[in-house]
């Protein structure tokens, strides 16, 4: 058989998962905190068919000569996740929270620690912060006496009673109680930082879970690499605004058609090829 007509299949098989990873951007294009995905492809081994030769030592002698060698196909080399900052939309809503920088919301489903930049949450009926799915938004707790100063990480809630609250830029949570003009803390939200975000990955409902090789938010039951928004080159939280994706459409629809032609152009290789192959065997009559 060619070679031509399984290279054409391997590519037909790459151009085909470019294919599926632009339907789900474009499929995503409205998600609050998605990010975009990437697809790069590197080429197979190559058959050698001659070996490179040095020039002759000699002084009439003949110079040297390079490999001859035959491609055999494409591969896929990654399905990159491009984190880059979506746009901010304005809500108003008090519990949406964008990040503007970098970093991830940190929630917890009582057992496991997930991240997100997804920031919608709500309250539940005990004045936790929690996601769409119940998880509970991770966050530095006040001391006892509501001074400010900042314990130890776990789960944020406000006051059922309370009168009003507000979260700034700091992540810093507060609240005003009825008959109490002194506002208090209920504390201070988190961002988690990994060395490298490439590595995190997607489990779907807009969260992402720690690989190997993203780095890690705890040792042992502690979180590290955790930072007030703000600080340790953390971003700082927006609220009443949500981040959108970052899927371009343009580009989307761009790379689209560029793997429509890719995937048509390697069909007809295997076409081109069973027609070589049809004259071969019309050899024999």
């Amino acid at each position: 058989m060619l070679r031509s007509m399984y290279s054409g299949i391997s590519g037909m098989k790459n151009f085909q998962v470019k294919l599926d990873v632009i339907g789900n951007n474009i499929a995503n294009v409205n998600t609050y905190g998605f990010k975009k995905g990437r697809t790069t492809f590197k080429d197979l081994v190559s058959q050698q068919i001659a070996g490179a030769s040095a020039p002759s030592a000699a002084t009439n002698g003949r110079g040297g000569v390079n490999p001859l060698q035959v491609g055999l196909g494409s591969q896929l080399s990654t399905i990159d996740t491009v984190h880059t900052q979506g746009s901010l939309q304005t809500t108003g809503r008090p519990l949406d929270l964008g990040i503007s920088g970098d970093g991830f919301f940190i929630v917890n489903d009582g057992t496991n620690d997930f991240v997100t930049r997804a920031g919608n949450f709500y309250l539940d009926k005990n004045g936790n912060l929690v996601n769409s799915d119940g998880m509970f938004l991770i966050a530095a707790e006040p001391n006892n006496t509501n001074t400010g100063v900042l314990g130890t990480a776990g789960k944020i809630s406000i006051p059922t009673d309370a009168k009003s609250f507000s979260i700034g830029p700091d992540g810093m949570v507060t609240y005003i109680q009825e008959g109490v003009s002194t506002p208090k803390v209920a504390g201070q939200i988190l961002l988690a930082k990994f060395s490298n975000t490439g590595g995190l990955e997607k489990v779907g409902g807009n969260l992402y879970r720690e690989t190997t090789n993203s780095g890690t938010i705890r040792n042992g039951t502690n979180y590290t690499n955790v930072s007030a928004p703000g600080t340790d080159g953390a971003g700082g939280v927006v609220a009443g605004a949500l981040e959108m994706s970052n899927v371009d459409l343009s580009e989307e629809f761009t790379e689209m058609i560029v793997a429509q032609r890719g995937f048509q152009a390697n069909t007809r290789i295997i076409t081109t090829s069973d027609e070589i192959l049809q004259e071969l065997v019309n050899l024999k009559r």
